[in-house]
């Protein structure tokens, strides 16, 4: 495996983070471009999308054909860290989630008359997406096999009745990737669905309060009764769902991985410019061992965490599935992303409780990553199956011709 990468993508790295640091960070530290959950107001967002746009920063992780850059798995790893720097950064270059897993997953498995009526738009940025796939209790979490939202088939359409929760973007989306119950069948009964927001039939019942700062169009509760769905609209084929579920979870849950590296670097950044400034007790906090030890580690957890995400990311570009990195690199990955920001708060002391950095804004947006995308326990549980099924072989190189 060659860890290098190539002048290309290093340029879009560099640019990325001179983009970031001249055009991002200085909005970031004005609390007046914040909106009332915490996120950049669109007002202040849109001239800096079109500002990436123009200089050719724009959906790096699309093929050309797609109005994308086409830098891959491994490309996007290096972009991605780079333009979470900023806690505003990833949207800035239509790089975030939701959007960035339904453009990735409509580019894969669409239909072209499906790409252009729903893919595009979220491309040219003028529209935003949400996945809905999450039930309440006793509905499907992290095992869709749960799911209890039925699509009925009846002459040239589906019916929709089910109810869907923590939908993340859902009240700023236009489109919709919807999925339900087609069949009883364990294997393929499930469907996905796509779906305009003006369409009748169904209706958001709440944006549902969080602990952290939330994406644009927040994290909703929806409600189906009666939503018509054309045949047209059905994505891949009828139950097809967890397929195009699998298709579309892996590379985003490495996506978000790739931008928790950004956040947990910012963290260190903050930590290591305020243990040089700081004085106590007579002598520069950054002379002290226990301090020194603290962002030590912390680099250390980075670095293994990076190693994961590109190890993965390789895998995906050389096509295979990189089910047990990607899983091994969400569990680290958003664990070192939680300590993180807690090491440099506790360096900080007031001043990282307080909002004069984002430390504050990354420690409570850090707790949801142990918990989106399959909590630390389902992955962990699922690399244990990995070990029953391979024994020795589950740390096996691949070898190569």
């Amino acid at each position: 495996m060659d860890f290098s990468v190539s002048p290309r993508i290093e340029d879009f790295r560099q640019r990325i983070e001179r983009f970031v640091a001249a055009q991002v960070l200085p909005l970031e530290a004005d609390r007046s471009h914040y909106d009332a959950h915490d996120n950049i107001r669109p007002e202040v967002l849109e001239p800096l999308r079109a500002r990436a746009r123009a200089e050719g920063l724009w959906c790096l992780q699309l093929a050309p054909e797609s109005g994308g850059q086409g830098l891959g798995k491994v490309g996007m790893a290096v972009c991605y860290e780079a333009m979470n720097r900023s806690i505003f950064g990833p949207v800035v270059f239509n790089s975030a989630a939701p959007d960035d897993g339904n453009m990735m997953v409509l580019e894969k498995v669409a239909t072209p008359a499906q790409k252009e009526r729903w893919l595009a738009p979220i491309v040219a940025g003028k529209v935003r997406s949400a996945f809905a796939m999450t039930e309440p209790h006793p509905g499907s979490g992290s095992d869709p096999s749960m799911m209890l939202t039925t699509a009925r088939r009846t002459g040239d359409r589906y019916v929709i009745e089910g109810r869907k929760w923590y939908i993340t973007g859902a009240q700023d989306a236009q489109h919709f990737i919807l999925m339900a119950r087609t069949s009883d069948d364990p294997r393929k009964g499930l469907s996905a669905f796509l779906f305009d927001r003006s369409a009748p039939g169904w209706r958001i019942e709440r944006r549902i309060p969080i602990m952290g700062p939330e994406e644009h169009g927040g994290h909703c509760e929806l409600v189906f009764d009666g939503l018509e769905i054309p045949v047209s609209d059905l994505l891949m084929t009828e139950g097809d769902g967890l397929k195009l579920t699998q298709i579309r979870l892996g590379p985003a849950r490495l996506t978000h991985c790739m931008r928790w590296l950004g956040l947990s670097k910012r963290c260190v950044e903050i930590a290591r410019a305020y243990a040089e400034d700081r004085f106590a007790f007579g002598e520069r906090l950054a002379k002290r061992e226990s301090i020194q030890m603290m962002l030590g580690d912390l680099a250390m957890q980075i670095e293994i965490g990076r190693l994961l995400v590109m190890k993965a990311a390789w895998e995906l570009d050389r096509g295979g599935f990189a089910r047990k990195e990607v899983s091994m690199a969400k569990v680290h990955v958003a664990n070192v992303l939680h300590k993180a920001a807690d090491t440099a708060i506790q360096i900080n002391g007031a001043r990282g409780y307080s909002k004069d950095t984002p430390l504050e804004w990354i420690y409570r947006y850090a707790r949801q990553a142990r918990l989106v995308d399959g909590a630390d326990d389902v992955h962990k549980m699922v690399l244990n199956r990995n070990l029953e099924a391979e024994g020795s072989d589950f740390w096996q190189w691949p070898v190569g011709t």
